[in-house]
C-alpha cells in the first residue's frame, strides 16, 4: 500500500485542481484491462483506492463527467475543468464511498506503487510484470489480497455508505 507516512498531495496540470489525501491509500491497483488503456492512452491505470471522505480538495472545483465501463454499471471521473486531467474516480460497485485517485496526479506518484495487477489476460504484450506483486487474470476476491488494516477500513466505508434498513 505505498508509503505510510506523511501526506500525499495531488492535483491536475494546470493546478487548478489540487488535493490531499489524509491517509495512505487502502489498496493499489494497476489495471491492464482494455478500456483503461482506451480511457487512459496507455498501457495501464494505476489508481489508489482511497475513503472518499480521506480526500481534501484543497483549492478548484471537480467537473464529474459519467463514463461508460465494460461492467455496464458506469464510472464518474472527476476532472478538473480547466485542463480536463482525470484526478479520480468513482466506479458503481463503491459508489461515491471509495475514490479510485489517478496515481499519476499525485506530486510523489512513486509513493504508491501497485499492490495487485489486474485483468492481465489483456495487458500489453510489451509489458513486463515485476516479480513479487500478485497478478490475476480478470479481478479478484479483496478478501484474499488486501490486509487486514485495509479491508476493516473498506468495510467501514461501506458499511456507512449503505442505507439503513
Amino acid at each position: 500500500m505505498g508509503d505510510q507516512s506523511g501526506l500525499l498531495d495531488g492535483g491536475c496540470t494546470c493546478r487548478y485542481l489540487r488535493y490531499r489525501l489524509g491517509s495512505a491509500p487502502m489498496f493499489v491497483h494497476c489495471c491492464h484491462c482494455r478500456w483503461c488503456q482506451r480511457e487512459t492512452g496507455a498501457a495501464f491505470a494505476l489508481n489508489a483506492l482511497i475513503e472518499a471522505d480521506r480526500v481534501q480538495l484543497l483549492s478548484g472545483e471537480v467537473e464529474v463527467v459519467a463514463t461508460p465501463t465494460a461492467s455496464g454499471k458506469g464510472q464518474k471521473i472527476a476532472r478538473c475543468p480547466r485542463c480536463r486531467i482525470a484526478v479520480w474516480s468513482n466506479y458503481a460497485g463503491a459508489g461515491d464511498a471509495i475514490r479510485f485517485i489517478r496515481v499519476g496526479t499525485l506530486d510523489e506518484p512513486d509513493r504508491c506503487p501497485p499492490d495487485i495487477h489486474i485483468y492481465t489476460a489483456s495487458q500489453q504484450p510489451w509489458v513486463v510484470l515485476p516479480a513479487g506483486v500478485p497478478a490475476v487474470p480478470e479481478y479478484y476476491r479483496a478478501s484474499e489480497q488486501w490486509p487486514a488494516a485495509s479491508l476493516e477500513r473498506r468495510a467501514a466505508v461501506l458499511a456507512k455508505s449503505r442505507p439503513a434498513g
